[in-house]
């Protein structure tokens, strides 16, 4: 079951976050983990005409969300990565994904989050000056103010190897100006679908923003 949705997250982003949830316990699965897979496949049933909407006319400038769950995993109190790109209002990547070490501040997952979005820019730009298309200076979208000052800021040092890798590595991005990083309050961090359960009233938004609309 779980394999199934895996494969429908292709092109159905807002079941990601659930389905990476439930797929962590594949391995030693209990009835509760069951009953939650089985309500997202009820969430399918009332939303079989949802499906991503790429408008013909829509601007092809390169941005990007990253957001981060600081110890959302209660398990393990691992943090959350999302993020998502957008190429005009067309959504063409996106991920969510538990970070492999313990971050000991928010600061620090967002960072973290926002060097593994750092690595799909610069993939995805190596991949469209295939077809002549060059960006500078692509924006990631984060709402957190420290992450942004400490990827903008040489004061700023890490206390980890980790972070002090990926600050380096995102710093290296900065100075060349093939990204930047921009604040995007909360409310408006569409990543957010990607990282932890939310409202129904703010993930319809979210999904909505994603282009995920009604398809007849």
């Amino acid at each position: 079951m779980v394999g199934s949705l895996l494969y429908l997250t292709a092109s159905r982003p807002d079941i990601l976050f659930s389905v990476c949830l439930c797929a962590r316990f594949q391995a030693c699965p209990k009835e509760s983990h069951l009953h939650a897979v089985k309500r997202i496949f009820k969430y399918l049933a009332y939303t079989l005409s949802l499906g991503l909407w790429y408008p013909r006319k829509s601007s092809f400038d390169l941005h990007t969300y990253s957001d981060a769950n600081f110890g959302g995993y209660k398990v393990d109190r691992k943090s959350t990565s999302g993020t998502c790109q957008f190429l005009g209002n067309m959504l063409i990547s996106w991920f969510s994904k538990k970070q492999n070490s313990v971050a000991l501040s928010t600061t620090e997952a967002e960072y973290i989050a926002a060097g593994s979005c750092c690595a799909q820019i610069m993939w995805m730009k190596q991949q469209l000056l295939d077809y002549g298309f060059n960006f500078v200076k692509v924006p990631i979208r984060c709402d957190n103010t420290s992450a942004i000052c400490l990827g903008k800021n040489p004061v700023h040092h890490s206390r980890t190897k980790q972070i002090d890798i990926r600050y380096h590595f995102i710093e290296d991005h900065i100075e060349k100006g093939d990204i930047e990083l921009v604040f995007v309050p909360t409310q408006e961090q569409v990543a957010d679908i990607f990282t932890k359960p939310l409202d129904e009233q703010t993930f319809s938004k979210f999904r909505l923003e994603l282009g995920l609309c009604e398809i007849e």
